[in-house]
């Protein structure tokens, strides 16, 4: 598929069949995604492919958690509560899912299961959970050599009928993840990439965020023309 089509046709994916993903298949993607640019050729970046029932206690344990009133435990620093334009963004999309899936605005148990998906990654078959050399924090060029990498790996999954969502809500109790994946102190859990074979019939997969035009964030500096 060639990369313009590639990127214009991927989208985000919150409903997966219920088939397992070859291992092969995603040591495919990985070898592809790895050429994402790196500064200085740093590669600062780890993936731990979790799947099976090491995925299902993370899923659990995750929701039961946040379920249960308990803190935000992630490595990261967040941003908290997006507000302004960001915040426009966030429920216009958010909108637009729940009009998909005719979940309305007064049902609250709807909308509390829709969280919930969330921290059960959507019910994927496979997490890709991404992380990066804590050596070299603070600084955010180790963030963008992972967002690369993230990115690499969403376009590649959909090049080979995969689909995925970056999805931060699935590790929301990093403690978790890093106990049941065994994943080093060393290494800083950024995100994960929930990722299996879409469902079709599932109504939010049809779903394409809008983005702005062109004018609204990009400048031209030096142009004649």
């Amino acid at each position: 598929m060639e990369f313009e089509t590639l990127v214009q046709s991927r989208r985000s994916v919150r409903g997966f069949r219920n088939e397992p993903v070859p291992r092969a298949v995603i040591e495919a993607i990985i070898e592809s995604a790895k050429r994402a640019p790196s500064s200085m050729n740093t590669q600062p970046w780890h993936v731990h492919v979790l799947t099976g029932s090491p995925l299902e206690e993370v899923r659990r344990r995750n929701m039961e958690e946040m379920i249960g009133g308990a803190k935000v435990k992630r490595d990261i620093i967040s941003h908290g509560e997006y507000q302004g334009v960001h915040r426009t963004r966030q429920v216009d999309v958010a909108k637009k899912l729940f009009g998909a899936m005719g979940i309305a605005r007064d049902d609250k148990p709807m909308r509390q299961d829709w969280v919930l998906r969330g921290f059960r990654q959507f019910d994927a078959p496979v997490s890709l959970v991404l992380t990066y050399d804590r050596v070299l924090d603070p600084g955010a060029v180790c963030h963008f050599d992972l967002g690369a990498l993230c990115y690499g790996i969403v376009l590649a999954a959909w090049d080979r009928g995969l689909g995925s969502v970056i999805n931060g809500q699935g590790i929301m109790r990093s403690d978790i993840v890093r106990e049941v994946a065994k994943i080093p102190e060393d290494e800083v859990i950024m995100t994960c990439v929930a990722m299996g074979y879409p469902d079709d019939g599932f109504a939010a997969n049809t779903v394409r965020s809008d983005r702005e035009h062109n004018q609204e964030f990009v400048r031209y500096v030096g142009f004649v023309d």
